[in-house]
């Protein structure tokens, strides 16, 4: 059975006190809105449909840039133009969509701790048909500030009360707490969205009156419990977002610590949801995994390091760097205080140094660039060792040009290659040389001036002084 999730995420968010928008806030470097759109498409769901409004531009170029097609993912924005509340939004996204069948699940889009599982068992709660609704419910710590659900005998709901209209005894006594997430059979839901009023101080229409209107249509509405609190915590201020944070990096990092990772000290890690790490690999405080990130087998990675959207092979270590988008290949290592950028590709048992760039380069197998080298735009053979100092002189001020280097080349200390420039296999290039020209294999390639020695001139100077 097909079945629709309504993410609502046109909110102002005005206690972030931010120029963006609310959803589009990160959590361990992912948005709050991807978290529960793909909390979704991994529950099974077939359809999201994002209400968006404030700041709407900026939350659908995220969703494209994040989604690529988003037909194709399953993915549909709608504008709400006027933000008349939760129950206008479900109906402009209703009236935008035609969804009039099948579970439809109303979520909150700054709810990043929500799980698959969850997501899952609450469709199925209407998916029966026997049920007109579904209330996402839970017993937090502390429950000020939550509607409360009056439940009869058999868990059915009687009525929500809000916090505001509850007596001190209810407040004591009713404690099923109202997360504000719903599921709804989609024909009764399409055939009673309309019911919602806006008779009340705000003018706005919310959606949690649709309990009463299905509740008096003889309809039955019921809760879904979850054990776990903290999956139903949303996103209003700055420290909210810091709390959920801890929060989702604990429990990532507890993940991948069943799963056979030693993480040295897991409040100083940082490890987004999409990253994979394998077994044996040890990562050191004050190390950041995000992006796409995807590490291997016995690995060591940190202290002091951030990798985003990168591939680390088996065996390799790598310290004290900041990679983007780099590809790092087996028994690499890398570090300390390198810097990785998009299209480094460091072939098995390469090594790059300490104060070492590379940029858009391939570093062939057993390949060194030891220290104070800067490498871009390069094809560089397997074998080769750069000496200190030494850069591919790539940009001539209007274009990015080529540098290749041949298997077996050593490189002396301080050597500039000026691009575009092809250097053999084998290769010579004297210390201090600025290699303009193309070097055959097998050559010795040096350029420097002519070293003079002046006599005495010294001893004249700082007798002077």
């Amino acid at each position: 059975m097909e079945s629709t999730a309504i993410i609502l995420a046109a909110g102002e968010g005005t206690r972030m006190k931010s120029n963006h928008a609310k959803v589009t806030h990160e959590i361990l470097g992912k948005p709050m809105i991807s978290w529960v759109i793909d909390a979704a498409l991994k529950a099974g769901v077939s359809r999201v449909v994002a209400v968006i409004g404030s700041h709407a531009d900026e939350v659908r170029t995220l969703l494209d840039a994040t989604y690529g097609n988003l037909a194709d993912a399953h993915i549909e924005c709608v504008e709400q133009a006027e933000r008349l509340g939760t129950g206008h939004a479900v109906r402009v996204a209703l009236e935008a969509t035609g969804v009039d069948a099948g579970p439809v699940v109303v979520l909150n889009g700054d709810l990043p701790l929500v799980q698959p599982e969850t997501i899952a068992q609450f469709v199925q709660t209407v998916a029966a048909g026997d049920c007109a609704a579904s209330i996402l419910t839970c017993t937090p710590p502390d429950p000020f500030g939550y509607g409360r659900l009056l439940l009869d005998d058999n868990g059915e709901v009687v009525r929500n009360i809000e916090q505001k209209d509850c007596t001190p005894e209810q407040a004591a006594r009713l404690t099923e707490c109202n997360m504000g997430c719903y599921a709804f059979d989609g024909a009764k839901l399409a055939a009673h969205i309309g019911e919602v009023g806006c008779d009340n101080a705000q003018g706005e229409y919310y959606l949690p009156d649709m309990i009463e209107i299905l509740k008096a249509a003889g309809d039955v509405v019921r809760i879904c419990h979850l054990d776990d609190y903290r999956e139903a915590l949303g996103v209003n201020s700055r420290a909210q977002l810091a709390e959920l944070t801890a929060i989702a990096r604990d429990r990532e990092n507890e993940r991948h610590m069943a799963e056979g990772v030693t993480i040295i000290d897991p409040a100083t890690t940082w490890i987004a949801p999409d990253v994979t790490i394998g077994r044996d690999t040890v990562v050191w405080p004050l190390t950041f995994l995000l992006g796409d990130t995807h590490v291997g087998e016995g690995c060591t990675v940190g202290p002091n390091t951030r990798l985003t959207d990168c591939t680390v092979g088996d065996g390799s270590s790598v310290e004290e760097t900041v990679g983007i988008s780099a590809t790092i290949e087996r028994n690499v290592s890398v570090g300390p205080r390198a810097y990785l950028r998009p299209g480094a590709h460091l072939l098995d048992g390469a090594h790059v140094g300490t104060h070492v760039e590379i940029k858009n380069s391939t570093i062939g197998e057993g390949s060194k660039v030891p220290h104070l080298s800067y490498i871009g735009d390069t094809q560089m053979g397997s074998g080769v060792n750069i000496g200190a100092g030494s850069i591919t002189c790539n940009y001539d001020g209007v274009r990015k040009n080529r540098t290749t280097i041949g298997d077996g080349a050593f490189i002396g200390s301080d050597t500039m290659m000026v691009a575009p420039v092809n250097i053999g296999s084998h290769v010579v290039t004297g210390a201090s040389s600025c290699i303009t020209k193309d070097v055959p294999d097998g050559a010795l390639a040096i350029e420097r001036s002519e070293q003079r020695i002046i006599a005495g001139y010294g001893e004249q100077k700082f007798a002077r002084k």
